[in-house]
């Protein structure tokens, strides 16, 4: 009887009530005389489970021989041939992520992703090149070759905010990939839910990622790649001054498998500095100074590549007479400071100006034991800032100083009771947005309206006594820099030729808003870029975009921008246009 029995042997297919999907044997075994235990796996489920068969069970079920037959679909091998290859593509071609992506690089972005960054079997890496080296595109690529060898799905893009639509934009134009941008708002609207697991690229703002109440979501998350974009921003002073943004910088070294950083300015000329950003790649590693000192010398810094505009040039190209040359991407930079000197009216505004911020600082310092005192002495250092940008940004803030007084006085004992906001240092102040400074420059306010009526009456007087001053000193149009350009402009041809483009970089809103009149006035076609300007469209009048466009195709001459919102103005645009700031 049982040899009347089919014999069963790895391959064949068993069907029958005893299953609810055709089997296919992987493995038999005899138990005894009438047994089999029998390794089987669903045809269609692909599960894998272990039955004990005997002669009754054999006889239940048809045992079907394993049958090669041609009738198959031709195109669906290919097609399932064509996606193997694909997938293991970059074993064969080097630049099989550059084939597939919309990019036509130079040689030093080739020369980063896959002499550097692709040969690392950990990205742990400080990109350091000078502002328009097209970091965006390498890190596209990085996305791109990680993504081919499956080593990155979880990614994150950290930025200052005014850049995350850029890197939005370019990614998808670029390497055909979508990443989200996440904002404050994504995050309050979401109950019981952790946005960061929930997204598998994402864009978010470096200001953001650092609050306290954002950072507990951040530490649940395993990322795959991470990449920084203006990371001088996390810099930390010394161990014990480690800022909000180093802090976070330590969280994602500690939660991501590859990270890559990205600045133009990436040392200070402070090497325990050096040290410390460096630490953001590896805290072990780069915590010796001396190491990493010796290591830069010798030009073998595993961890860090820096090349300057003037040693970046297109692919070599046959010129007439045979030879090959590789003309540079840039035009020589030369810069040259333009001096200029104040007298009269200017002059007596900076007198009294300054002897405004002093008196008030020393006021400050003489009450040290006041929380409040610190506040005021950097509101002071503050408005000398303004007032080296332009008798327009100083007088504006004299007059808010002045409103915000006099509406104080009616909520001084209010305020009184306030804490006193964190002050940035130095260092980050100059990486602020000129949306954060103003932020900061009304809140110090705030805090320093609690002193007594009587000072604050007299503080008040003198403001508006400054402020009317200033716009004095304005309307004469005699503003010793303002002439200084209005010449250089003349000097340079800028009158006479209209195809001549300029792009001019300010600190202060106020300033850049003073500019665009006076140059309008003057009869260019100007337009600016602001942190207050929506992306928008190249079609979308009043944006970003659309300036950055109309700059590029001449409809504007003179692009007027702020330091924080063209700091990620792609310097393309200009052309052969010249840059002050």
């Amino acid at each position: 009887m049982i040899d009347e029995m089919p014999q069963l042997s790895v391959g064949q297919i068993l069907i029958g009530p005893l299953f609810n999907e055709p089997m296919r044997i992987e493995t038999v075994q005899s138990n005894g005389a009438a047994s089999w235990v029998v390794g089987l796996v669903g045809a269609n489920s692909e599960r894998f489970r272990k039955v004990t068969l005997g002669v009754e069970d054999i006889k239940r079920i048809t045992v079907l021989d394993p049958q090669h037959s041609f009738n198959g679909d031709g195109r669906l091998v290919r097609l399932g041939l064509q996606a193997y290859a694909l997938g293991i593509a970059y074993e064969f071609d080097p630049y099989f992520g550059l084939s597939i992506s919309r990019v036509d690089p130079l040689p030093h972005q080739l020369e980063a992703i896959y002499d550097y960054l692709l040969k690392l079997a950990r990205v742990r890496f400080l990109l350091a090149d000078d502002a328009g080296a097209g970091k965006t595109i390498m890190s596209g690529l990085l996305i791109r070759e990680l993504e081919l060898r499956g080593l990155a799905e979880r990614i994150l893009i950290v930025c200052p905010s005014n850049l995350a639509f850029q890197w939005q934009r370019e990614l998808k134009e670029k390497i055909d990939t979508k990443f989200l941008v996440m904002k404050g708002q994504d995050l309050r609207e979401q109950f019981g839910v952790n946005q960061w697991l929930e997204r598998n690229r994402v864009i978010t703002s470096l200001d953001l990622a650092k609050r306290s109440e954002i950072l507990p979501g951040l530490r649940q998350v395993r990322w795959d790649l991470v990449i920084v974009d203006e990371a001088h921003r996390m810099s930390a002073a010394d161990e014990s001054h480690k800022s909000l943004r180093y802090r976070l910088g330590e969280l994602l070294r500690d939660s991501s498998d590859h990270i890559l950083l990205l600045t133009a300015t990436p040392h200070k000329g402070d090497p325990v500095n050096f040290s410390l950003f460096l630490q953001l790649l590896d805290a072990d590693a780069y915590a010796d100074v001396k190491s990493i000192r010796e290591a830069m010398d010798r030009r073998r810094a595993p961890f860090y590549l820096r090349r300057t505009k003037e040693a970046m040039v297109y692919f070599p190209e046959r010129r007439a007479d045979g030879s090959w040359a590789a003309e540079p991407i840039f035009t020589k930079r030369i810069p040259h400071t333009v001096d200029f000197q104040i007298d009269g009216p200017e002059f007596d505004l900076y007198r009294d100006v300054t002897r405004f911020v002093k008196r008030e600082s020393a006021r400050a310092a003489a009450r040290d034991e006041d929380p409040r005192a610190r506040e005021i002495g950097f509101l002071m250092s503050l408005y000398q800032r303004r007032l080296a940008s332009s008798t327009r940004a100083m007088r504006r803030s004299l007059e808010n100083r002045a409103r915000r007084l006099e509406e104080g006085l009616k909520r001084a004992q209010v305020l009184a009771r306030q804490a006193p906001p964190e002050l940035p240092d130095p260092e980050e102040l100059d990486e602020m947005e000129e949306s954060e400074r103003e932020r900061l420059e009304a809140m110090l306010d705030a805090v320093t309206l609690a002193g007594t009526a009587d000072q604050v009456r007299q503080e008040v007087h003198e403001l508006r006594r400054l402020a009317a001053q200033a716009l004095a000193v304005e309307e004469s149009g005699a503003e010793a820099k303002l002439s200084e350009l209005k010449d250089l402009l003349q000097k340079e041809g800028f009158f006479d030729n209209s195809d001549q483009r300029l792009l001019l970089f300010t600190e202060f809103k106020d300033t850049l808003d003073y500019l665009v009149e006076r140059l309008k006035s003057w009869g260019f076609r100007v337009g600016c870029i602001h942190g207050g300007m929506k992306s928008g469209s190249r079609d979308e009048p009043g944006t970003r975009l659309d300036a950055e466009q109309q700059f590029r195709e001449g409809a504007v001459q003179i692009l007027v921008a702020t330091e924080a919102a063209g700091e990620g103005i792609n310097r393309h645009i200009a052309g052969g246009a010249d840059s002050a700031s």
